[in-house]
């Protein structure tokens, strides 16, 4: 299995820029359409030159009922989708849908403006655009996570974001799924996401996870983070196993069990449960509350016969 070494030293190194596909964007945005109706969507970490974010709502701007489409990139003003050049201008473009009816997005049907700055979404100019949206959808650096969910959440909206499974981990992100003020969608088929990097990047961050048949890399722990709701978040997780002491033992510093697998959360125990940080993908808040993270009563992480599982959510199913 390919190994997120060397991406985990990108993102350190802020190298990080990743192209997603249209097919998982595509695949995605359909569990929310009945959300975009009617709504201002910003990508204000995109570049429609490359962006496909901007290429799927542009492209479905009519079927989608949508108000405006914004998005902010950093330095090319060519409005041509596919070019390549380079500009030192920062620019944002509106796009209002098709204007004479051949079911195209022309270069004369899209607003260029230019920025001031160089189009970071914390800079002032950029934030009056966010103010202006109504939901984001985007893949932001990873290496600005948190800063740029604390944004989102500070001017109170609606968003459908990539971000790597590790960010849970994340104490501001982690409080945030607690509180049900954000929660994983649907995520990538298999578990897997393959992005495309620019032509002009170095490769050797990507090693072991680049192929070089596709030209993507391959991250085996992404996920789709947002507060959008869809119907997978309400489908009640099956149970069919039965509780055992021998199979689930107790924790060292918390009164809790541990459950190694999802799947295997026990159908007749509604005491707390440990279970990995995988459980979000299933997690239906009518059925199972979230406890606590990681950390057991004495404040160290949690522990069986003194040795510390991976991260673990602490959970304990709803009665009914």
């Amino acid at each position: 299995m390919a190994k997120n070494d060397n991406l985990h030293k990108a993102k350190r190194a802020k190298a990080d820029e990743f192209y997603t596909q249209l097919s998982d964007i595509e695949n995605e945005c359909k569990h929310y359409w009945e959300h975009f109706k009617g709504k201002t969507i910003l990508c204000n970490c995109d570049d429609p030159r490359v962006s496909n974010f901007f290429r799927y709502f542009s492209l479905n701007f009519e079927h989608l009922g949508l108000k405006k489409l914004i998005a902010t990139c950093y330095k090319n003003q060519d409005i041509d989708l596919f070019s390549q050049e380079s500009s030192e201008k920062a620019v944002y473009i509106i796009y209002e849908g098709d204007k004479n009816g051949n079911r195209q997005v022309d270069d004369n049907e899209l607003e260029v403006k230019e920025l001031q700055g160089d189009g970071d979404f914390r800079s002032k100019e950029c934030i009056e655009l966010l103010k202006e949206a109504d939901i984001v959808v985007t893949n932001p650096p990873f290496s600005l996570f948190r800063e740029y969910v604390a944004q989102l959440i500070e001017y109170e909206k609606k968003f459908l974001i990539i971000g790597t499974q590790n960010a849970i981990t994340y104490k501001e992100i982690f409080k945030l799924i607690k509180e049900n003020k954000i929660w994983l969608g649907n995520g990538f088929r298999g578990g897997n996401a393959y992005f495309e990097i620019p032509e002009t990047a170095s490769r050797d961050y990507a090693k072991g996870v680049y192929d070089e048949e596709t030209k993507l890399v391959k991250f085996r722990n992404c996920c789709w983070f947002t507060n959008l709701d869809h119907k997978k978040r309400h489908e009640e997780l099956i149970l069919y196993k039965n509780y055992t002491p021998e199979e689930y033992p107790k924790y060292d510093n918390y009164d809790a069990i541990e459950v190694k697998k999802t799947a295997e959360i026990p159908m007749n125990y509604n005491g707390v449960m440990g279970v990995p940080i995988t459980f979000l993908d299933k997690y239906n808040p009518e059925q199972f509350e979230i406890v606590k993270f990681r950390k057991g009563d004495n404040d160290k992480d949690l522990s069986i016969n003194g040795k510390c599982p991976y991260f673990r959510i602490l959970i304990r199913k709803k009665q009914k």
